[in-house]
């Protein structure tokens, strides 16, 4: 593998650089992603049990202990319960819109790798191309011999070119898939506990 890095040439090391660059981000992601993930499901009925046990500010320590983005919408609504329902509609909104940027935040520069990396060996195809050409045109020869050094090279680039953006490709399946998960969950969850918010006012309010 050492001898084939080699044997590509120059364009092998930004190759190199943008698979280094890309595997940062997908580590990043992937830690990211691992904090962000709780049994929601269990979450909601802690909450839902502490709001009408212990109250809001109880529910709202809870929050604080938790990790996760349905944690900080949860804590955002309930924050505001004070103010009102509509005010805590308007909170979990808010709050779920910052909570999606920040788990799409640097997916960008996986996309740019899985762009890029391909592009890179392609480059790398012509130019080892363009120095076959120029070993015939030197030589005054097309055996084989004069033009394997280019070709193998044009082939290096493209391969390793493509492998980097597969290997890439594949986390930023994986992490699409996790984040629409973690987004449907906070979604299914907000709704829920905005729900219980209005039928315990709903129930306050009967009781006087």
């Amino acid at each position: 593998m050492v001898q084939y890095f080699i044997d590509g040439g120059a364009f092998m090391w930004p190759i190199l650089i943008s698979l280094v660059f890309g595997l940062g981000f997908a580590l990043e992601r992937a830690y990211s992603l691992v904090m962000s993930s709780i049994n929601s499901q269990k979450f909601y009925i802690d909450i839902a049990e502490t709001l009408e046990t212990n109250g809001a500010d109880a529910a709202l320590e809870l929050c604080n202990e938790t990790r996760g983005p349905v944690a900080e919408i949860f804590h955002a609504g309930l924050s505001r319960l004070h103010r009102g329902l509509d005010d805590v509609e308007k909170a979990v909104q808010n709050a779920g819109s910052l909570e999606m940027s920040f788990l799409e935040k640097n997916m960008i520069w996986l996309n740019t790798v899985i762009t890029v990396a391909p592009m890179i060996g392609f480059t790398g195809t012509v130019v080892g191309m363009i120095a076959a050409f120029d070993a015939i045109k030197a030589a005054n020869d097309i055996s084989p011999a004069v033009v394997a050094g280019g070709i193998s090279q044009a082939l290096l680039t493209t391969a390793f070119g493509l492998i980097t953006a597969m290997i890439i490709q594949f986390f930023q399946n994986f992490f699409v898939s996790r984040i629409d998960k973690l987004i449907l969950d906070m979604e299914e969850n907000s709704i829920k506990l905005v729900d219980q918010l209005y039928e315990m006012d709903a129930a306050k309010k009967s009781k006087k």
